[in-house]
């Protein structure tokens, strides 16, 4: 039983070690908010708010995840006892939507109910994996910049690799990464960039034995994927379209892909994501998790949920190097040939580095009951 007595709120910025571009813009300094949950007996549980500044990957931002938890989903867990972090989603059924404000306090409670527990959050999910292997994004850049990008990752040993994609720059730039490199894992993400007019060009990919084109068209459609999937000998994969285990469901009956990108963050928390696992299991549908330039908090929790049995693909869970100079988790998540070790300590496996959270930080504000 977890009876809350106070939440804290860090929101905190941190620059990349270099700009992040897709086809929808360019993020140089990644605002986060990070939420620690304080229960009763003073054990923390820590959770982070996914959304970005802007509302391009999603209709969410910063500034309405942080209204959102302060005027309703903060005051519902001081209110009541939680008996496992399962129930926490459906506390928050009166709010319609702002998965990731939900996400951020859901994420938190299990961390906090997994060390109450003394067991890892990965066992706690029902995680059967030791190690999970890593991928890596390719942002856009100049193609000699992308290829040598590859090259550097390739020598790290990441398994998979995903490069961002717009009707601008795809056939010559996948042309000419298989050139170079002609048996790597790899996926495009196009981060909704194109609409069923663009069908022919999309076609003209499938020369490249891609292992899926990710969220080609509307961040919104379910019903266009399934008639560029039927048109496609290359794998769609789904991800901002996936905002629920309904969404996940409908997408699997109306055979709108053949692959599903969970991120817990875009559906509300952990219980969604794992509710989501589940069903692709039963009905085939490959799944990988993925990443949103998240803080070492989040990438333990995706390290958790990538430990679970159907998570076959490699995930966007690269080293914590990889974007920042200075996490704010120790120890640091390292890719070591590929793979990531999965924490066995309780919880999340990690401890927040307070230091580094605290100069990070442009605002901390504690709610109590």
């Amino acid at each position: 039983m977890i009876k809350v007595k106070e939440v804290k709120i860090y929101h905190i910025g941190m620059r990349l070690k270099a700009p992040f571009q897709t086809s929808l813009g360019t993020v140089e300094e990644r605002e986060s908010l990070i939420i620690e949950v304080i229960d009763q007996d003073g054990v923390s549980g820590w959770g982070e708010v996914v959304a970005f500044s802007t509302p391009w990957y999603t209709e969410e931002t910063i500034k309405t995840a942080y209204h959102i938890l302060k005027a309703f989903l903060i005051p519902v867990i001081l209110k009541k006892e939680i008996v496992h972090p399962r129930h926490v989603h459906s506390m928050f059924n009166h709010v319609k939507r702002n998965q990731m404000a939900k996400a951020g306090i859901e994420l938190a409670i299990w961390d906090l109910f997994s060390k109450k527990e003394h067991r890892s959050l990965s066992r706690i999910l029902g995680g059967t994996r030791s190690k999970i292997e890593a991928g890596v994004v390719i942002s856009i850049a100049s193609i000699p910049n992308m290829l040598a990008e590859i090259e550097k990752r390739l020598a790290e040993g990441y398994k998979r690799f995903k490069v961002k994609i717009n009707p601008a720059i795809d056939y010559e730039l996948i042309k000419e990464i298989r050139v170079h490199f002609p048996e790597l894992p790899l996926m495009a993400d196009a981060n909704s960039a194109y609409t069923l007019k663009d069908l022919s060009k999309l076609q003209r990919l499938d020369d490249f034995q891609l292992m899926m084109i990710e969220q080609p068209l509307r961040a919104d459609d379910i019903v266009e994927h399934r008639l560029l999937q039927e048109n496609l000998q290359t794998p769609i994969c789904l991800d901002e379209s996936i905002a629920s285990f309904h969404d996940a469901f409908s997408a699997i009956q109306l055979k709108s892909c053949q692959i599903i990108n969970i991120k817990a963050g875009r559906i509300g928390g952990l219980w969604e994501a794992k509710k989501v696992h589940d069903l692709c299991q039963q009905h085939d549908i490959q799944i990988w998790c993925g990443g949103m330039l998240e803080t070492g908090i989040s990438r333990a929790h995706n390290i958790a949920l990538a430990s679970l049995p159907h998570f076959t693909i490699p995930g966007d869970i690269s080293s914590s190097s990889r974007y920042w100079e200075e996490d704010i988790i120790v120890p640091l998540v390292e890719v070591k040939d590929g793979t990531v070790n999965v924490p066995t300590g309780a919880g999340i496996g990690f401890e927040v580095n307070r230091r580094r959270l605290r100069s990070v930080a442009k605002h901390i504000e504690s709610v109590t009951c």
